[in-house]
C-alpha cells in the first residue's frame, strides 16, 4: 500500500484484530485496511435495505437488525463474526438509531 493512500481505521475495528492481551494487531495494516473497507462497504450497502425491511415489513429497528446480522453471519458468509457484529453496529450508526 503505498504511503499516498492512508486511509482512516477506526479503534471499533482495529481492536478487532487485537488478540486478547496483546496490543498489537494480528495482521498488517493492509489485510486490515481491506477488510475495514470491506465492512464499511457492507454496512453503507445496508442502509437502504434495512430502511427497506423497516417500512416494509412493519418491525422494529432491533428486529432488522438482527435479520441484517444473520445474513451476514450466514453460508457464504464473507466477514467473521466479530466483523458481522462491527457491520451491525456502524448500521445502526448510519441509520441513527
Amino acid at each position: 500500500m503505498s504511503d499516498d493512500y492512508q486511509i482512516e481505521i477506526p479503534p471499533s475495528f482495529l481492536s478487532l484484530h487485537v488478540d486478547a492481551g496483546r496490543q498489537k494487531p494480528n495482521a498488517t495494516r493492509e489485510v486490515i485496511a481491506a477488510r475495514y473497507e470491506l465492512c464499511e462497504d457492507l454496512a453503507n450497502l445496508l442502509t437502504e435495505t434495512a430502511k427497506n425491511m423497516f417500512f416494509s415489513l412493519g418491525i422494529t429497528e432491533r428486529d432488522v437488525l438482527e435479520r441484517c446480522h444473520r445474513g451476514l453471519i450466514g453460508e457464504g458468509a464473507v466477514v467473521n463474526d466479530a466483523e458481522a457484529q462491527w457491520v451491525i453496529r456502524r448500521l445502526a450508526e448510519l441509520l441513527e438509531w
